[in-house]
Order: C-alpha cells, then sequence, then structure tokens
C-alpha cells in the first residue's frame, strides 16, 4: 500500500484538526456531537483525522485509512446539518451564565458556518487524495472507485 507523504496533504490535515478542535467539537458543542447517531468506529476515524497526525505525519498515512476517516467525517457533516443544525441551541443547556454564555452563544450562532469550512477543508482533502490515487495507480483501477464508502462523499460533504 502507498503511504501518502505529500505536503499539502499534511497541510489540510493539519488544518481540519486545528479548526475541528476549535470550533467544532469545542467544549461548549461536544455534549450535542455525542448525542448524533454515530458509531464508535466513525467517532475513532474521526478522532484520527482530527487528533492523530503526528503518528502519521513522517512515516506518512495510509491513503485506504485516509479515504476511510474523511468517508466518516463526511458522514459526521451529513449527520450534523440535518440532525443538529435545526434543534442544536435547543440541545445544549441553557443554565450557563457569564462569560460561558457568551463563548457557548458564539459556538452555537458560528455552528453553521464553522460545518461549512469543516466540509469544504475534507472536500478539498478529498479532490487532493483522489488526484494522487489516479497518479499512483498506474494503469490499475484508483483505491478511491473501489471503496463503496466514498461514492456518496460529494452528496454529503455539499449537503445536497
Amino acid at each position: 500500500m502507498d503511504r501518502v507523504r505529500d505536503a499539502q496533504v499534511v497541510r489540510l490535515i493539519e488544518q481540519i484538526g486545528e479548526h475541528y478542535r476549535a470550533n467544532i467539537s469545542n467544549r461548549f458543542l461536544r455534549p450535542a456531537l455525542l448525542q448524533l447517531p454515530l458509531d464508535k468506529m466513525a467517532w475513532d476515524q474521526i478522532e484520527i483525522l482530527t487528533e492523530k497526525i503526528e503518528q502519521f505525519r513522517y512515516q506518512g498515512f495510509d491513503l485506504d485509512e485516509l479515504y476511510k476517516q474523511v468517508a466518516a467525517a463526511a458522514r459526521f457533516v451529513y449527520i450534523a446539518r440535518n440532525e443538529l443544525l435545526p434543534t442544536l441551541r435547543g440541545r445544549l443547556a441553557t443554565s450557563m451564565g457569564g462569560p460561558d454564555k457568551v463563548l457557548r452563544d458564539m459556538a452555537v450562532n458560528n455552528f453553521a458556518s464553522n460545518l461549512q469550512l469543516f466540509a469544504d477543508l475534507l472536500n478539498e482533502l478529498y479532490v487532493n487524495l483522489v488526484n494522487l490515487d489516479k497518479n499512483l495507480s498506474k494503469g490499475r483501477k484508483p483505491l478511491y472507485l473501489q471503496m463503496p464508502e466514498l461514492n456518496d462523499i460529494g452528496r454529503q460533504l455539499v449537503g445536497m
């Protein structure tokens, strides 16, 4: 299996992780995120993509694993958009006061745009991976065409 060491891919993964930790899975929103109907494997894949870059930065990333992580994150985006976004404010405790209330309200108010930016970064990563995959395939069928979990990724990320 080919290892991905492309600088653009590594930069995107770093950016995705930083954005996810700061703007999606922060202390104000995490309680609502954990209510989403995602299985443990999907959460594990998202965690690897967004928090474990140091494990792979120098040895490179497995292309098939990156595809699985992007697919899990795309599923997360789709579910968050459809099930969490309409009810986010109501799902979070309203007993907060002071500066925490202001920060929580900012996180809630910006969640839709932050989720869209996360989806855009994931899409950019996916496009880069597909291009690398095509270049690495050298006459055989590219890996992304062999993985059924990637068939719906565009719709999940775009939200249509």
